[in-house]
């Protein structure tokens, strides 16, 4: 583990932490990017840990980098300036982080925060299901389709940045995302969202209509599910346990686009430890409707797409998904 901060303490602080932690081991301490990269060039992190605020380049400018040179290494923020809600926590998250935590005052390092930070750790390893073999591509995805479902949790914000920056602003079916996060974060994201889509997004609520070109994205505390009404579809918020033990859930929104759309829905899970999303996405495809999971490669977690991958269409990194998605034909 790489830890880039530019206060000794804190550098000393998590060393001790992490030295009480049974898997993972400190290989390196530096106070600025500049630093990190250096180390990145000669030795290999399979995790960074990243504050935001530091002299020279700040670690938003330098996350890019870092990812890029890291090769495959994990990022977990952990900044004063990662509060639920802060744009620095969403924004690090759309540039390729796997996680956000927000670091305490030094006095309140010990005890609880040091089980925290290693519970969000473990988290970014946990088993995740085999590789599927000879699925590399596109499968049955060929017919149109009416609207397009999102699902996806860590490392979920980068893929879709990756997505909906292929798909182009006429693209009319609508386009509803379930996204992991707090209630707290869900404005700016939505926001963050309608600014790479070059589309309108807003967070949903309750008997919100579906309109063409759209994009919605799930509150915090709720599920999205989409119903047939008289002169359209509408949304009706949610607040029942799902079995992922989610909120919101990824299998509601699949399981309601199964019912109301059919064959002519259209699902795509992100990256994202767990299996969230994978009741859902099994319903549409018996609905005869079509799935697309991200790649194992790009995937900072390959948990719910790996959950469903052995049925699903294709199996891509983000970018190419989006490029599929413009290419299928419009409703007629």
């Amino acid at each position: 583990m790489l830890v880039v901060d530019d206060s000794v303490v804190a550098r000393s602080v998590f060393a001790r932490m992490v030295e009480a932690m049974p898997r993972f081991e400190i290989c390196g301490a530096v106070s600025d990017v500049s630093g990190a990269l250096r180390f990145l060039a000669d030795h290999r992190a399979d995790v960074i840990l990243l504050d935001l605020e530091m002299p020279g380049i700040d670690g938003l400018t330098g996350l890019p980098d870092l990812i890029a040179l890291g090769q495959g290494a994990k990022v977990l923020v952990v900044s004063s300036s990662a509060e639920d809600g802060a744009a620095a926590a969403v924004q690090a998250l759309a540039l390729g982080a796997a996680d956000t935590l927000m670091k305490p005052g030094v006095s309140n390092f010990a005890g609880k925060f040091a089980k925290v930070l290693e519970d969000r750790l473990e988290r970014l390893f946990e088993h995740e299901p085999a590789p599927v073999m000879n699925r590399d591509g596109v499968g049955r995805v060929s017919g149109q389709f009416d609207i397009v479902a999102i699902g996806a949790s860590t490392g979920g914000i980068h893929a879709l940045s990756q997505l909906l920056r292929a798909i182009p602003a006429d693209f009319a079916p609508p386009i509803l995302v379930t996204q992991h996060l707090p209630a707290s974060f869900m404005s700016y994201f939505a926001a963050q969202l309608a600014v790479l889509a070059g589309r309108p997004c807003e967070v949903a609520t309750d008997r919100m209509r579906l309109r063409p070109g759209r994009m919605l994205v799930a509150p915090g505390d709720a599920h999205v599910r989409i119903v047939r009404i008289s002169d359209g579809m509408a949304v009706r918020l949610t607040r029942e346990s799902a079995p992922s033990g989610c909120m919101p859930s990824v299998d509601p929104m699949l399981a309601s686009i199964a019912e109301a759309f059919g064959s002519r829905g259209l699902g795509i899970i992100l990256s994202g430890m767990g299996r969230d999303g994978a009741i859902g996405a099994r319903q549409l495809i018996e609905c005869g409707g079509s799935v697309i999971v991200q790649d194992r490669a790009s995937s900072v977690v390959w948990g719910m797409p790996g959950a469903i991958a052995d049925s699903a269409s294709a199996i891509l990194p983000p970018a190419e998904i989006g490029r599929m998605v413009a290419s299928c034909r419009r409703p007629g």
